[in-house]
């Protein structure tokens, strides 16, 4: 209607075109309240807590259902809001704009307040309210938290623990993917020891694992176990490499040990406090490690050298010139198998594992084709011929080429040219494919018992729909923790598309978030659509007053090797936008919690969500 004056210089004022523009305002204005009514069972739902933002997200559905660009061209011109800043508080921005329009006109204008369900300030202090009540108190010096996945370690390990929380952990994540009930105790343990000890209010987030998909083991290799002291830049060892000894066949936790193996239950109780433990390793290196402590579960030794250790490795207690040998260790973790897979070639996806013998073509035997399990054959009957599938979070990549009741043939299409290697527990990713999946499997179930005793809040993992949303409720609900915070995991093409449902469905409870997993999802959705699918989670988000957790390969380089790359520098600045920010373990975690730490500070005086602050740039002199 006015597109062609839009795009001409406003240097004079055209009362007919302010006109056209109010029309169309009070017209998008209707519109936002016919999609709020319409939205009233749904709303009726939503806990008391969450009722202005549920309004506010219905508002803001209805203003980016069109493309209102033209529209804030007109705006920008002429000096007002263009509402491209307005997701916390839409009708509130809009009403400012028509009473400033309405004025300028010179026609009347009453204020409509009443059907604003939040104004600037009390939006902002909506979303603070509710990320205080998900993720706890901010700390003083930064407004965004960091949270930090505990590696397996952390289960024996108290010092690790105590020195990610002096670091600045503001909450712990524990991964149920991984360990078990025994080791998500002893993590929340020290979580809760070291935040005491500290002083400094540090949450719990426990993640189910989820209908996850993933390969199974592949053939295993003999079990080898490496300890590894840590040494600084000039190799000298800063902390020794610590090993637990038990009993045979015991999963308790020695205090301290970063790995455990088992021992013969006669010789450890022989074994005390100050001995020494002489071993030839796998290598014939020799080796010693010295018994420095010792508690109910075993012993606790330490070793200043790398030592590979194998099923076969014996320990010579040394002690006033006499030896006793122990013979040999078990329940060392077993390292699994590959398979090398390179472009052009086929491989097999199986119910189970193929036990296949090579066959015989003319004479001569023919190679086996590479098959692994997969963890969720179910799926097999919810895929089709020429649909695409990943693995390893997209480093692999194929095209299902045959569809068999008890396996899939694939065409490996995205590789190395010199081809790629596949481990078992790796996750998989389809998708071209509508797959109907459980919300919660048997063991998130089983999970869950112990998350609702352990945890803060819990972390849905592979949410698909508003009903995986109200299963996990009801769970909750049978347990007594209906008040239990609930994280939504945005990590599939099928979330992302339902994500107004899900957000609608997460705000029944009395406080929810959602965690941008930026891994599936960039693999889901496709490497080159991340950028804008998480700036538009980011928008809803906004819009919902929900806080958001930045996560997936934050600052990945500089946790692994203690040297960051330039580019994860500046999306770690991105993860201002949100309210919180994960990094995944590393050797170099601390290093990268400091880094990020920095980098927050920083960003926080110069970005609020998606607003620049102008605030005083004192690195430039006033030119004079």
């Amino acid at each position: 209607m006015h597109t062609k004056k839009q795009r001409q210089a406003a240097d004079t004022w055209d009362e007919a075109e302010c006109k056209a523009v109010i029309a169309q305002l009070w017209t998008l204005r209707e519109s936002m309240q016919a999609y709020e009514l319409s939205l009233k069972p749904l709303l009726q739902a939503i806990d008391s807590s969450y009722q202005a933002s549920a309004r506010n997200l219905a508002h803001y559905l209805a203003l980016r259902h069109s493309d209102r660009r033209d529209l804030q061209e007109w705006l920008s011109r002429v000096g007002l809001s263009s509402l491209g800043r307005a997701e916390s508080h839409v009708m509130a921005n809009l009403d400012k704009v028509l009473g400033i329009l309405h004025r300028l006109t010179g026609q009347p204008w009453a204020p409509h307040s009443i059907d604003e369900p939040v104004g600037i300030k009390s939006s902002h202090k909506l979303l603070e309210r509710h990320t205080a009540e998900l993720l706890g108190v901010a700390p003083s010096e930064r407004v965004v938290r960091i949270m930090v996945t505990l590696p397996s370690e952390a289960a024996g390990d108290f010092g690790l623990i105590r020195r990610l929380v002096a670091s600045g952990m503001d909450i712990a994540r524990i991964n149920c993917a991984h360990d078990g009930p025994v080791q998500w105790w002893a993590m929340a343990g020290h979580v809760r020891r070291a935040a005491r000890s500290m002083g400094r209010p540090v949450r719990i987030l426990m993640d189910l694992g989820g209908p996850k998909l993933r390969t199974g083991l592949i053939a295993s290799e003999a079990s080898v176990l490496r300890i590894r002291p840590l040494r600084d830049e000039f190799g000298v060892v800063v902390t020794p490499a610590r090993l637990g000894l038990r009993v045979a066949g015991s999963d308790r936790l020695v205090s301290g040990a970063a790995v455990h193996v088992g021992v013969d239950a006669q010789w450890l109780a022989q074994v005390k406090v100050g001995d020494h433990l002489d071993l030839k390793d796998a290598r014939g290196a020799e080796r010693t490690l010295v018994v420095v402590q010792q508690d109910e579960a075993g012993l606790l030794t330490e070793c200043t050298h790398t030592a590979y250790l194998v099923p076969t490795t014996e320990l010579r207690r040394r002690r006033a010139g006499t030896q006793q040998v122990c013979g040999g260790l078990t329940d060392l973790p077993s390292q699994d198998g590959t398979l090398h897979l390179e472009r052009g070639a086929s491989m097999r996806l199986t119910r189970g594992a193929l036990d296949e013998p090579p066959r015989k073509r003319k004479g001569r035997a023919q190679r086996a084709v590479p098959s692994v399990a997969c963890t969720l054959p179910e799926v097999f009957e919810q895929v089709c011929v020429g649909e695409r599938i990943w693995f390893d979070d997209g480093r692999i990549g194929g095209v299902i080429r045959k569809v068999e009741s008890a396996w899939l043939e694939i065409e490996i299409t995205h590789a190395r040219d010199s081809g790629e290697k596949l481990a078992g527990d790796k996750g998989i990713n389809l998708p071209d494919s509508q797959l109907r999946l459980p919300a919660l499997t048997e063991k998130d179930i089983e999970d869950l018992v112990v998350v609702a005793q352990i945890a803060d809040m819990v972390g849905l993992s592979f949410v698909q729909q508003a009903s995986d949303v109200e299963t996990l409720r009801a769970r909750l609900l049978q347990l007594g923790k209906p008040e239990l915070g609930i994280v939504l995991k945005i990590e599939t093409r099928r979330a992302f598309e339902n994500l107004p449902a899900l957000l609608f469905s997460a705000m029944a409870s009395k406080t929810a978030g959602i965690m941008i997993a930026r891994g599936d999802l960039a693999v889901e959705c496709g490497y080159e659509r991340l950028a804008e699918v998480q700036e538009e989670i980011l928008w809803a988000a906004e819009a919902s007053h929900m806080p958001v957790i930045w996560a997936t390969q934050v600052l990945e380089t500089l946790a692994k090797t203690g040297l960051p790359s330039r580019a994860e520098i500046t999306d770690a600045a991105m993860g201002e936008r949100a309210e919180c920010v994960m990094l995944n373990k590393g050797p170099h975690i601390t290093e990268a919690m400091r880094t990020l730490d920095d980098i927050l500070r920083r960003m926080q005086d110069h970005q609020s969500k998606k607003r620049p602050l102008l605030r005083a740039l004192r690195a430039w002199a006033m030119p004079s």
